[in-house]
């Protein structure tokens, strides 16, 4: 029998990647960019909306090539370093403090690409989030929140899921197999920022539990598809978790110090908490359920 690794959430085997060495060797004149395209292609490496899992492909051959089994071409240039732009976009930062009820209703708008209000959405992330933001990656859904006066309060970003993470997991009780198949169904919260001028108390809260009932319907509207679990990870050094302890999200658990992929040998991050919030009663059924690939 041969042996297999799991790479980037795929079994692969000593066949797997001799395959990926003589496709590289095949197609001499490709990038790396267009290299994943392809071999996503031809392994019809694809969601469950049908969608290519090119930049999945792309990670997992860098994976391999990073760990010697593979060589891919030379980068062709650098990656350009991004500059914070904190000036392109004028706004007020006049200090709101008062109670949460003298600025409700709160008007909460759904943030694409191309929108009138992403320029803001991505500007407010980047000047004033700790973790900074670089742009979307896959399927995310962002949110803008504006006060009874149209005052923007806060922004909130969610996208993919962590691959995996031992608390979460065990929290839901599947398989890797079924996780693999199951992982689009979950939700990372993956930036959630009031705006450093906002004090309104219990403002994060009301916000993050208004989002959290309305995600559902407004990823089957992006995506065609549900998702049933929400997850956030919230370091627990700079971080209470109040706002997700004050909405009845559930802590499972801390992370062990891995980046979001889980490999073995990655670079140490900070020891997060991780909270989770059912979007479904019956989540972990939906969850559990076998689907095709």
């Amino acid at each position: 029998m041969t042996a297999t690794i799991i790479i980037q959430g795929r079994k692969t085997s000593e066949e797997d990647i001799q395959f990926v060495r003589q496709f590289i060797r095949k197609h001499p004149n490709l990038h790396r960019t267009a290299l994943s395209k392809e071999l996503a292609k031809a392994w019809d490496w694809r969601d469950h909306s049908g969608r290519l899992k090119d930049m999945a492909c792309r990670t997992f051959m860098l994976k391999l090539h990073r760990q010697g089994r593979i060589i891919l071409p030379p980068r062709r240039r650098p990656a350009p370093k991004r500059k914070k732009s904190v000036l392109d976009i004028p706004h007020s930062k006049v200090p709101l403090a008062c109670f949460l009820k003298e600025i409700l209703p709160l008007r909460i708008e759904v943030v694409s690409p191309g929108d009138k209000s992403s320029p803001l959405f991505r500007y407010f992330l980047t000047a004033y989030h700790y973790l900074d933001y670089h742009g979307p990656v896959g399927k995310n859904i962002g949110y803008l929140v504006y006060d009874n006066q149209n005052r923007p309060l806060a922004c909130l970003l969610f996208g993919a899921a962590a691959w995996q993470t031992a608390p979460r997991d065990s929290f839901i009780g599947w398989s890797h197999e079924i996780r693999k198949k199951n992982l689009e169904l979950i939700v990372n919260n993956h930036r959630f920022l009031i705006l450093p001028w906002v004090k309104v108390p219990n403002l994060a809260s009301y916000i993050l539990g208004a989002v959290s009932r309305r995600i559902g319907k407004d990823w089957i509207l992006k995506y065609n598809h549900p998702i049933y679990l929400l997850e956030t990870f919230v370091q627990k050094k700079r971080f209470k978790g109040t706002c997700y302890q004050a909405t009845n999200w559930i802590l499972c658990g801390d992370t062990k110090g891995r980046t979001r992929n889980g490999q073995e040998g990655d670079k140490k991050a900070p020891i997060k908490s991780i909270y989770v919030y059912p979007l479904h009663r019956r989540f972990r059924r939906k969850l559990l359920l076998e689907r095709s690939t």
